[in-house]
């Protein structure tokens, strides 16, 4: 287990235990709700289903940045989620014919739309599951040194989404979050002399705080 979902795991038990005392007062979610979170996210691709054209497979590295995103509840219970972040990555083609050999860097934008139903709106712990699409996009890709050329492919993928909101005050909460976004990219490298995939079904997981309006 990571660093970072151990300590989400001891953010959510210190903050159940302290909520009833914060949260004296909770609106709640209802119809109409805007509901803006923060979250710090440790995004993990899995990179499955790899290969290369000179061997071996593709390793991604893992990488933690700020997330921001914004819900509207069309019900009580039921909300659209449009969640924004970026992050940075490394490549690395391992165990090729020529070894391990660093592939380069790319930055990732993966905007997603989640439809969520939103269990006990009313209550100061109120977990929900969400499902939904993302489209992503790779820029500022620089290959590694000794390539001349790295260029990946936009997609688009799924999402499933499972969090809980915590009320630590009347309009303000306290979220636990794991997204799994389900992502696949073609890689080209010195204009296509070598090829690679991966599916990077990136696990996402974060923490953060939300204000209601």
């Amino acid at each position: 287990m990571t660093k970072m979902k151990s300590a989400l795991l001891a953010l959510l038990g210190t903050t159940m235990l302290a909520a009833p005392a914060l949260a004296q007062d909770v609106t709640g979610k209802a119809a109409g709700t805007i509901l803006i979170r923060a979250r710090l996210i440790d995004v993990m691709p899995q990179s499955t289903n790899s290969s290369t054209t000179i061997g071996g497979t593709v390793d991604v590295t893992n990488t933690v940045t700020p997330e921001v995103d914004f819900s509207y509840f069309l019900t009580d219970n039921i909300a659209f989620e449009l969640i924004a972040a970026t992050s940075r990555h490394s490549l690395t083609a391992k165990n090729t014919v020529a070894g391990n050999v660093p592939v380069g860097s790319t930055w990732v934008l993966p905007p997603a739309l989640t439809a969520q139903y939103h269990f006990m709106p009313k209550e100061k712990i109120s977990p929900y599951v969400g499902a939904g699409l993302n489209y992503t996009f790779f820029y500022s890709t620089k290959p590694a040194a000794g390539l001349t050329k790295l260029a990946l492919s936009n997609n688009i993928g799924g999402v499933l989404q499972a969090g809980v909101d915590i009320a630590v005050g009347s309009r303000t909460w306290v979220n636990l979050d794991v997204k799994q976004i389900f992502l696949h990219t073609d890689a080209k490298i010195n204009g296509g002399a070598i090829r690679a995939k991966t599916d990077l079904n990136p696990t996402v997981f974060g923490a953060g705080i939300g204000y209601r309006f």
